[in-house]
């Protein structure tokens, strides 16, 4: 490939809905001014510079420690091209950015802070993309989320991360280990990064089929803790919808300007690849979220049943009971009978028709026997006994 003495217009921005094409031949790059850099701003967290470094023609020709070293280098190789990596860095420095590539406020004013939702906006010639990289911790079997910030200019790339997701120091030697593909210029660097955030989603996509798995196995043994375990992976999947659906889009929109602008054909290779892996988990995602509904559905269905199981048991229960009752009941009724009539005529008053009566005893036995015989039929047709 020949050596570019010019930097070329961003083929990503080129390929952004809207963008007109220029009809005029790619101007050099503007001259900054000749007047020293501002001295380097005291940063109030340290390492918030995590790497800078300049490249020409896909190789790496220095690494600076400080984004004064960084400006006064890509001014003396206008050709080169300025590689930043920040992690939550003070706003001194990206003021600092802000002023020597002409960053837009409200950009600078949305990588001071996380919680961005994932979008590509165009501000003049600068590209600014944000990103939510996940990664799967599995000690907790939870996601964690990182937010990831991207300013692509003609001579420039700045990432801001915060969090922890993704490895960027692994997307910079990988690049550089590709000499041919960093020589492409920041869109390759950009397509790079989109790269790894959709292949961070791959383990994260893997773990949470893991726990799905054991939702349901224990939906259906019966665990009491399973529903707080599918409300949390819900939210988790509402959050991981919010990363990828928005990064669909994103894509496609890119990929809609290649023919018309005229991408280069190996970054619409990757750029092509890139989206089928997010369509693919997008989608993944998505049927996430529906199996993790069904599966509460059933949950609710099982633990409904279980109830409906215990409290059939108790009113099965309830129903012995009663039987039981009845029995010892009508046993008492009937053993009541002779108690009685023998206490009447064991009460010794004197005046007592039936005492000197000769058939008193046997008329008291059969009174007795009578009535135990009534009962215990009345409570024999009714079930009591």
């Amino acid at each position: 490939m020949p050596e570019r003495r010019t930097p070329r217009k961003s083929a990503w921005r080129r390929a952004l809905p809207g963008a007109a094409p220029s009809s005029q031949p790619p101007a050099s790059r503007p001259a900054r001014p000749p007047a020293d850099p501002p001295p380097p701003p005291e940063p109030s967290e340290p390492g918030s510079v995590v790497q800078a470094v300049l490249y020409r023609d896909g190789v790496r020709v220095l690494a600076t420690a400080t984004l004064a070293e960084t400006f006064r280098a890509l001014r003396e190789q206008p050709a080169g091209m300025a590689w930043i990596g920040l992690a939550r860095p003070t706003e001194d420095e990206l003021h600092s950015l802000a002023a020597e590539f002409d960053l837009h406020p409200l950009a600078v004013e949305d990588a001071k802070e996380a919680h961005q939702r994932p979008k590509l906006e165009r501000y003049g010639e600068t590209l600014f993309v944000v990103l939510r990289a996940a990664r799967y911790l599995d000690a907790t079997e939870e996601i964690d989320f990182g937010e990831l910030h991207v300013f692509v200019g003609p001579d420039f790339v700045i990432t801001v991360r915060h969090g922890a997701a993704p490895d960027l120091s692994a997307v910079r030697r990988r690049m550089e280990e590709t000499p041919e593909l960093l020589r492409l210029g920041p869109e390759a660097v950009l397509y790079a990064i989109l790269d790894a955030v959709v292949d961070g989603y791959l383990p994260v996509v893997s773990g949470v089929q893991n726990d799905v798995d054991e939702i349901e196995t224990e939906v259906f043994r019966g665990d009491p803790e399973v529903s707080r375990r599918i409300y949390e992976l819900s939210r988790e999947m509402v959050e991981f919808q919010r990363a990828t659906r928005p990064l669909v889009g994103m894509l496609h929109a890119l990929m809609a300007g290649f023919s018309k602008y005229g991408t280069d054909d190996e970054l619409q290779r990757y750029l092509r690849d890139v989206a089928d892996h997010v369509t693919h988990t997008s989608e993944r995602v998505d049927g996430f979220r529906q199996a993790l509904t069904e599966i509460l559905t059933v949950n609710a269905t099982l633990v409904t049943q279980q109830q409906n199981a215990e409290m059939r048991a108790l009113a099965e229960a309830g129903f012995e009971q009663n039987e039981e009752i009845k029995k010892i009941s009508s046993w008492a009724a009937i053993l009541f009978a002779p108690t009685l009539v023998g206490t009447i005529y064991g009460m010794n008053f004197t005046h007592m028709p039936e005492l000197r009566w000769g058939f008193g005893y046997p008329f008291a036995i059969a009174l007795m026997a009578v009535v135990c015989t009534s009962l215990y039929v009345i409570f024999k047709r009714r079930d009591w006994l």
